[in-house]
């Protein structure tokens, strides 16, 4: 059924695109109109767009009265429908906190799940696990608070290794009364809700009232915490001076999106989390963060006062109002920074790209950049390409390399080299020409044809290899040349089509994958062309001295590596090769020179 985008509302409101009656995306728009109309334009689109036009069957829009209802509609009917285009974040179903077990009379410090605080004795959520434990592990270093479960705690006779590590103040042998234990107890849990400064003043109060009491012990004890406190302080690597903000970042690349969130609380990074999503379609990364956002704060009590974000979003109210409506918060979303969050924002970005890295692997890298070459050059699929170029010294000792990549990347058992007639070394046309004759011929077997030939040259190569095509029996077979840039910088190079030159962007991995190809095929050329030389020359000193034949031929190569070190030899040198007498050493020594 045809797709009439002029019955499409110019409002507000959610569309859902439909394949085969399943959604397989759902978007919001300040004009719905505009904004459908977008996905099917006549110009050029990333491969992402471009599935959803080549799949979408069908249309269905929801008008609402503004933006925000849009956004809260649009996201409601993603976690319904779970549409394969759309940004997924997988999230915990509940969160991690630290939790005191005050219904103990000495209460230990846990990990503990929830999806809501159940009272006063809850501190989170964290992003993560991970910064729970690290954050457990902080309490029992500053205030010894024990991490025992109650079982043991019951069950001990002497105090175990927390308290031999200065981790525990072991109150399960009574080695510390009740009230000094709920003391730290009670200044564990102002560390956890307040900034590190606010502990610091306080433990500083604390040893002054003590000293004035004469309490000399329990000063130096609160001394010894303090201590403590500047250490582990000293031990994180980022440190910051911002009070609640939580920061975004988001990296693109090929499919993927990588996801980046670093949670501060009270001056202090309370966790990390990434996520990695496939397949995601957005007309913008406004449409991205949006999405992330909303996301991540669905089932959250954990407001920040500010959402820092690594993008200028062009309209940042849509998720102010968003938080005032869904959580009755006020919420500053921001894109500028300052020096004390400077190191973390940094860091956030890196880490957003750094999940791609991880997990795209090269065969994702490699198929990705071949259908998007498929869609420049207008075929059908690319699979299969061969990568064509010429070397030699001076016009001597020619060869010709031809390396073949598919959607995994090289395939190096494919790989060919092709000696060039002498009377043709130093034409790199005639060269290319007398090569391509003899491999076309192995191009009617369909294992071996490929579906693109990439040659290192300008348009005089290209013509002569379209030529070469043209008189064959594969006149379906295209071929493209990479042309050096100004002075070889790189990235200035030009890729060259039959029709013309192909606009490919410097940065993207199409264009990547051909100076790969082209670089790959220029090393293996040289690599075999010096070979060849090497070759020539042993063979021209070598093979004339009499009584020496390939064995000892081989046996001096060994020993001394190459032709110059085997002249500079002495005879004392030789004579320790296996078979070389002293009269074989001296006719060597006499013909090197």
């Amino acid at each position: 059924m045809p797709i009439n985008l002029k019955k499409v509302p110019n409002t507000p409101g959610v569309y859902k695109f439909f394949q085969k009656k399943e959604i397989i995306y759902i978007g919001k728009a300040k004009n719905l109109q505009k904004r459908v109309s977008s996905y099917f334009g006549n110009s050029f689109k990333d491969r992402k767009t471009s599935q959803i036009k080549l799949l979408t069957d069908n249309i269905e829009t929801f008008t609402t009265k503004n933006e925000v209802e849009a956004l809260l509609l649009e996201q409601m009917l993603i976690k319904e429908n779970k549409p394969k285009f759309n940004i997924l974040l997988r999230d915990d179903k509940t969160y991690p906190y630290i939790y005191f077990s005050s219904e103990h009379n000495f209460p230990g410090v846990y990990l503990k799940r929830t999806k809501k605080a159940v009272n006063k004795n809850y501190f989170g959520p964290f992003v993560s696990v991970e910064a729970v434990k690290k954050s457990i592990k902080e309490i029992q270093k500053i205030f010894r608070v024990r991490n025992c479960s109650d079982n043991t705690f019951a069950n001990r006779t002497r105090p175990c290794i927390e308290y031999q590590m200065k981790r525990c103040s072991a109150p399960c042998v009574e080695m510390i009364n009740k009230i000094n234990y709920f003391e730290d107890v009670t200044a564990a849990k102002g560390f956890i809700s307040s900034s590190d400064s606010k502990t610091f003043k306080k433990l500083s109060k604390d040893i002054d009232e003590a000293a004035k009491k004469l309490e000399f012990e329990k000063a130096a004890e609160i001394r010894d915490r303090l201590n403590r406190l500047n250490l582990i302080k000293k031990e994180q690597s980022v440190v910051t001076l911002a009070n609640d903000v939580d920061i975004f970042a988001v990296s693109s690349e090929m499919s993927y999106l990588g996801v980046s969130i670093i949670v501060v609380r009270n001056g202090k990074i309370r966790g990390t989390k990434t996520h990695l999503i496939k397949q995601a379609l957005y007309s913008s990364l406004d449409e991205v963060y949006q999405s992330v956002i909303f996301n991540f704060y669905e089932n959250q009590i954990d407001i920040p006062k500010k959402v820092l974000c690594a993008y200028e979003l062009s309209d940042k109210k849509i998720l102010e109002e968003m938080f005032i409506k869904k959580h009755q918060k006020k919420v500053k979303i921001t894109h500028s920074i300052n020096n004390s969050i400077r190191p973390i924002f940094g860091l956030c970005k890196i880490n957003a790209q750094q999940v791609i890295k991880n997990h795209v692997s090269k065969e994702d890298k490699y198929t990705f950049a071949l259908n998007e070459l498929s869609e420049y050059l207008g075929k059908k699929e690319i699979s299969k390409i061969e990568a064509y170029d010429v070397s030699h010294i001076s016009g001597e000792n020619g060869v010709a390399s031809c390396v073949v990549y598919t959607n995994t990347g090289p395939d190096k058992k494919s790989y060919r080299l092709f000696n060039i007639p002498n009377v043709l070394s130093g034409n790199d046309v005639g060269s290319l020409e007398h090569v391509l004759e003899r491999r076309i011929k192995y191009f009617n077997d369909t294992k071996t044809k490929p579906d693109l030939l990439l040659i290192d040259g300008g348009k005089t190569q290209l013509k002569f290899v379209n030529e070469a095509l043209k008189n064959s029996n594969h006149k379906d077979l295209k071929a493209i040349s990479i042309v050096k840039g100004n002075k070889r910088i790189r990235a200035t190079e030009t890729v060259i089509s039959r029709d013309g030159v192909l606009e490919l962007n410097k940065d993207s991995k199409a264009f990547l994958v051909l100076q790969e190809m082209r670089d790959e095929s220029h090393r293996f050329a040289i690599q075999a062309q010096r070979k060849k030389k090497r070759k020539t020359i042993t063979k021209s000193k070598l093979d004339s001295i009499e009584g020496i034949g390939n064995v000892l031929k081989g046996r001096l190569m060994r020993k001394f590596k190459n032709l110059n070190n085997i002249k500079n030899a002495s005879k004392y040198d030789l004579v320790t090769v296996k078979g070389i007498s002293e009269k074989i050493a001296l006719e060597i020594k006499k013909n090197l020179r």
